[in-house]
């Protein structure tokens, strides 16, 4: 199965469907790679607080696809940003991953409480961009003031914005947003797994309307969130270590969701956030050494 591409701000394609690795404990990552590449994926998204860049490029490699053929994305994380620290985050992460070029390269969080370490960082990824060294340069987790700071004191507009989006938590108004300076959104979280982590609330796979919808069209709650994310210009990264979700997760492009099924989707929005605010995220809070290669 071709996996459909979005064209990115700057002209570089990224398939619809990735393969998330967050939380893949090491010693998964690998099988879950290879088991996505074979699947059908050309798009794998780690990161370097993940843990696991190392285990996705030998994933890749034991894959058989060629390098060329496989869209790679990781993140810098905030103990690393500042303009010469994150230079050097790109050369720990392309050594762990055992690539000398990135076709994708974000800043992992906002780290509003430092936000000129922030800048420092962006332009980093500039000059790793102008030198050919990443295809694209984006953000995760930016708000709607993120980014306008961003946009006033660097000059290459983020191609990618990553954030929490799923039926129960869409932010519309920082899709729309992003839209309107050409940053693509892409979605963490798209099936709304993060709601499956909170004991009191409703869980998206659970939710009546989406069950409903699935059952209609022979297809799991999943698959109909990921088809939600996709028929709205949403590039999405879904994660599971099991071979047969990797799959399933995959099988979005033979079945279309109608103009209603898709309004009763939008309208399970709770703006209710289930991951970090982005203001938590700080350097006292989360700061911790990503090591050498």
């Amino acid at each position: 199965m071709t996996t459909p591409n979005l064209t990115l701000n700057n002209g570089v394609e990224i398939p619809a469907i990735g393969l998330g690795v967050f939380q893949t404990p090491p010693d998964e990552t690998v099988a879950a790679v290879s088991s996505a590449l074979r699947a059908g994926y050309r798009h794998i998204d780690t990161a370097a607080a993940y843990g696991n860049e190392r285990e996705v490029g030998r994933g890749i490699r034991e894959s058989g696809v060629a390098r060329d053929d496989i869209f790679i994305e990781t993140k810098v994380w905030i103990s690393d940003y500042g303009y010469d620290e994150t230079l050097h985050a790109f050369e720990k992460s392309t050594a762990k991953l055992e690539v000398e070029q990135l076709d994708l390269f974000i800043l992992h969080q906002a780290l509003p409480s430092a936000f000129d370490r922030t800048i420092g960082a962006y332009r980093a990824l500039e000059k790793l961009l102008s030198d050919g060294r990443v295809r694209a340069v984006g953000v995760s987790n930016f708000m709607t003031e993120h980014l306008t700071q961003l946009l006033e004191q660097t000059e290459v507009v983020p191609a990618v914005n990553q954030i929490e989006v799923h039926p129960y938590f869409q932010q519309t108004e920082l899709q729309a947003f992003g839209a309107q300076h050409g940053i693509l959104t892409q979605a963490w979280s798209p099936i709304g797994g993060i709601t499956s982590y909170r004991e009191s609330a409703r869980r998206s796979f659970d939710e009546p309307v989406i069950l409903t919808i699935a059952e209609a069209h022979g297809k799991s709650a999943a698959q109909v969130m990921l088809r939600w994310h996709i028929q709205k210009g949403i590039q999405v990264i879904p994660k599971s270590t099991k071979p047969k979700r990797i799959a399933e997760n995959f099988d979005v492009f033979d079945f279309e969701l109608s103009a209603d099924e898709l309004a009763q989707i939008d309208a399970l929005d709770t703006g209710e956030r289930g991951g970090p605010a982005p203001e938590a995220i700080t350097l006292e809070t989360f700061g911790r050494l990503i090591p050498e290669a």
